[in-house]
């Protein structure tokens, strides 16, 4: 694995996304999913000077505990009150939408509500998606005569593009506005702390790039796709996997219970980032989950120069490199042979430590140099809404229920998740 990963590593300047990509995912524009060389590079580090901030990591901490306790934990306790049946995909992928626009833009849609308002932004973003994997299955000169003709799934993208440009575009504006009314914000202040006004008020030498509306509306697409669904998809697949092994949840259940004081033992309540820092089973939980359902299920590549691939494959320029995460986690010849069972400890080591895995091996968050800046972000939502519903709430899958994946660009559940949703304490 060592060998084939420095192979991958020497050879990253010549596997790029390229046209072909850029293609396809045409909505995205030019933000860092579709730039390569110096636009990509240039692109990752001011996400990632952002992004690693401590000022921007405690605004990411009050954010999600926030939309936990007045967003989720309010929807969760009306839905098992009142002994509804939930989908508990769109319930995350509200979660997500909301706590990803107020990281990314600085403002709050409040889609997770007892209400379950429509939002059109995060409908467009579906289709979107949808028209994208359509790109990818039919021949170029069909999808480019739909779009033509203003027709079939390319009708759907041109509605969706134009309601992604408005809304980002009056966040844009809003912003804008909001900096000239107030040219300094509080460093201990929330607000200015969201990626947006960080964009907006960086200076020109240090971002390397011209902030028009363009950019701004690029970047923003790219981190509210990157922040909404690849989270809202691990925690649905996570959850189903968990409440389908009982022995699972107990072993979470348990882990949980160590960090609780003992005074508030046998009690509802919600944790702090830092409780969950050091929890073994339920990182190793979360990983398993994501080896088996990752939300990025497939990736490709395309070589600017012929290149040999460590497996000994001749690949040319006008050739295109297409790998499934999805399939990679399930094969036995580099899993083990029992790739396909839900087993959170071949994550953890002998001495009960967290087992790190080579990231070329597990994929979920990339690999190398584009690996997943979001990473510790995800983490951070992930344990905290996992262990605010394993710990309070018991969710089991409505009988009969039918889940398998939906075939889409991002690893979503064909039907939702449907679940009934009971307290374990009274709070």
């Amino acid at each position: 694995m060592s060998i084939v990963s420095m192979t991958v590593v020497s050879t990253f300047s010549n596997l790029l996304v390229g046209a072909e990509f850029k293609k396809i995912f045409d909505v995205l524009g030019d933000g860092i999913f579709n730039s390569d060389s110096e636009s990509w590079s240039s692109q990752r580090k001011q996400g990632r000077a952002l992004i690693t901030h401590e000022r921007f990591r405690k605004f990411l901490i009050r954010t999600s505990w926030a939309k936990i306790e007045h967003g989720l934990i309010p929807v969760l306790e009306h839905v098992a009150k009142q002994g509804l049946v939930v989908d508990l995909q769109d319930i995350f992928q509200r979660f997500t939408f909301d706590t990803t626009c107020v990281l990314v833009t600085g403002y709050d849609p409040g889609c997770l509500s007892v209400e379950f308002p429509d939002v059109p932004f995060s409908r467009a973003m579906d289709e979107a998606e949808e028209a994208i994997l359509m790109r990818h299955c039919l021949p170029e000169s069909l999808w480019k005569l739909e779009k033509l003709l203003g027709i079939g799934h390319e009708k759907k993208l041109s509605r969706a593009w134009a309601v992604l440009d408005d809304v980002i575009g009056k966040y844009v504006s809003m912003k804008r506005q909001e900096l000239l009314e107030s040219e300094k914000c509080d460093e201990n202040d929330e607000k200015g702390l969201d990626l947006l006004t960080s964009y907006i008020k960086g200076d020109d030498e240090s971002m390397g790039v011209e902030r028009n509306d363009k950019f701004l509306r690029d970047t923003i697409l790219n981190f509210m796709i990157a922040g909404r669904d690849t989270t809202s998809s691990a925690l649905t697949w996570f959850m189903w996997l968990v409440s389908t092994h009982p022995e699972v949840e107990k072993k979470i259940r348990d882990e949980l219970n160590s960090v609780v004081p003992e005074k508030e033992a046998g009690k509802w309540r919600l944790f702090q980032v830092d409780e969950l820092r050091n929890l073994v089973f339920l990182h190793g939980a979360l990983c398993e989950s994501l080896r088996l359902y990752p939300p990025v299920p497939f990736q490709h590549k395309a070589p600017i120069q012929p290149v040999m691939l460590p497996s000994g494959h001749y690949v040319h320029p006008k050739m295109k490199v297409l790998f499934s995460l999805y399939a990679m986690g399930r094969m036995d010849y580099i899993w083990g042979k029992d790739s396909k069972q839900f087993k959170p400890e071949r994550w953890i080591t002998e001495r009960g430590t967290i087992k790190y895995e080579p990231s070329y091996k597990f994929l979920a968050f990339n690999a190398g140099p584009r690996t997943c800046l979001g990473k510790e972000v995800a983490f951070t939502q992930l344990k905290s809404v996992a262990a605010a519903i394993i710990h309070n709430y018991k969710v089991e899958v409505v009988e009969g229920h039918p889940v398998s994946p939906n075939v889409s660009v991002i690893l979503y559940m064909k039907h939702g998740l449907k679940v009934r949703v009971t307290k374990r304490w009274t709070t």
